[in-house]
């Protein structure tokens, strides 16, 4: 029976088409490497989850992926900008005829730190608050849920702004919906990113040594 809480999953499967942080850095191929990667790592926690999952390519729906179109509702990404898809999403999601969607979560497959523990905090949260955030210490954030769709958290946004988080929490105290915040976590965004963790599993799959990291930073600065 499908679960009356939904998780939304957003993945880049076309990096190269984007201006990202990390082509700039290293390049096609290493890049689509690590999203690879990054979708292996959010997916080993989603498959655990019960939850009504519904993933959202960026370029295309790929049918006969890694990711079970058993377990998952494989869509595509509609909208402009990042607030645009996000709020589409939602709807989406709140919309499913199926089931009644009480609450609903999005996430990135972005986030190496990301834990069963994080997502199931959120439905919790959610029980005793409007809006639940997951900031990252780029001061964007990695999750954001809410039991009622709130559309203004989707408009006049600058996305991937350093102030976006607390631009967010500003909205929801003048709307009047209360919001819960979890922990800090680090998006993997650039290499200026990288958790020592994850910087150890790339070299040891063999897809960028630590040298090539260190080397490139320090053309950067």
């Amino acid at each position: 029976m499908p679960h009356q809480h939904a998780l939304i999953i957003f993945i880049d499967n076309a990096p190269d088409k984007s201006k990202s942080n990390l082509v700039e850095e290293l390049g096609v191929e290493k890049t689509n490497a690590i999203h690879r990667t990054l979708a292996q790592i959010t997916q080993s926690i989603t498959d655990q989850l019960p939850y009504t999952k519904i993933l959202f390519y960026s370029d295309h729906i790929e049918e006969n992926d890694a990711w079970d179109i058993a377990r998952y509702d494989k869509q595509l990404q509609r909208g402009d900008d990042m607030g645009e898809r996000m709020r589409n999403a939602f709807e989406y999601a709140f919309g499913l005829e199926d089931t009644p969607i009480k609450q609903a979560c999005i996430i990135w497959g972005d986030v190496t730190e990301l834990t069963l523990w994080h997502l199931t905090k959120s439905y919790y949260a959610l029980d005793t608050h409007d809006c639940v955030l997951g900031p990252t210490n780029q001061g964007t954030y990695y999750l954001l849920g809410m039991k009622n769709l709130i559309k203004e958290v989707f408009q006049n946004k600058s996305w991937g702004n350093t102030n976006l988080i607390r631009k967010t929490c500003d909205e929801m105290h003048d709307l009047r919906k209360s919001y819960y915040l979890l922990p800090n976590l680090s998006n993997i965004d650039s290499l200026e990113n990288f958790t020592p963790q994850f910087t150890k599993m790339l070299e040891d799959m063999g897809i960028l040594k630590e040298s090539e990291i260190l080397e490139i930073r320090a053309k950067k600065a």
